[in-house]
């Protein structure tokens, strides 16, 4: 028969399986949200008006600690804190976008965790050309009062490819 320190031990080792994977539930309803709201910025191959894109990127922004980071690499920039998030994804590049983010990876350390998701991106740009991205997103992760947050985000493209005749079907 166990005894009490041993019984206390495995329930605190219990403790922090449960906690790690309810961490890792909610890393992965975050990194949801954060491509749910990456596209609500448009609607049938438009940008949205300019009060619903400002609610938008601010709740977007709002998915980062403070002083989060959101770097869209070499062509899209680095932003740090959530008021420069949200002013540059009210500026985008595209006119459609659809964020399929795959295959996790997180590894969760207390209040604090890292995560890779792949990324394949059908997108349209403003001259009206359709393109699949692909690539992945490295994020660092803070629990900041209960809720996980980013602290950063860097998006790495492996590859655009354009798509003919184009995304037009799917967009009306």
């Amino acid at each position: 028969m166990p005894t009490i320190e041993e019984l206390a031990e495995q329930v605190a080792q219990l403790h922090q399986r449960v906690d790690t994977a309810e961490s890792v539930l909610a890393l992965h309803a975050l990194k949801a949200r954060y491509g749910e709201l990456i596209d609500q910025r448009f609607s049938c191959g438009q940008l949205v008006d300019r009060d619903t894109l400002r609610t938008v990127t601010q709740a977007t922004a709002d998915l980062f600690t403070s002083d989060g980071v959101w770097d869209g690499g070499p062509q899209l920039g680095r932003q740090e804190g959530r008021a420069a998030i949200a002013a540059r994804l009210a500026q985008p590049t595209l006119t459609f976008s659809r964020h399929l983010f795959v295959k996790p990876r997180i590894d969760v350390e207390g209040d604090r965790a890292r995560g890779r998701w792949d990324l394949l991106c059908p997108c349209r740009r403003a001259d009206g050309s359709s393109w699949w991205m692909c690539g992945y997103e490295d994020d660092e992760y803070a629990r900041v009062d209960g809720v996980w947050l980013h602290r950063s985000m860097k998006l790495t493209t492996v590859f655009m490819t354009r798509v003919e005749p184009g995304w037009e079907k799917i967009l009306v």
